[in-house]
């Protein structure tokens, strides 16, 4: 068997916790700040987890993290 690589664009976006769950960057905050509320944008700094549907295709991604 080869060896499974871990999908670029994965690595460069997502962390996994001790616990196992999936960190990413919150959504939302590239641009069009304008238009947002202040509390959206207050309530979209830092980091989120993923629903655990969305960590299970994500792991799929990064089989060696």
């Amino acid at each position: 068997m080869p060896k499974l690589k871990t999908k670029s664009g994965a690595k460069k976006r997502f962390k996994l916790t001790a616990t196992g769950k999936v960190k990413t960057g919150q959504a939302g905050k590239r641009h069009g700040m304008i238009k947002r509320t202040a509390k959206f944008v207050r309530n979209a700094r830092g980091t989120t987890t993923l629903a655990p549907q969305d960590a299970k295709i994500v792991k799929q991604y990064m089989p060696n993290a």
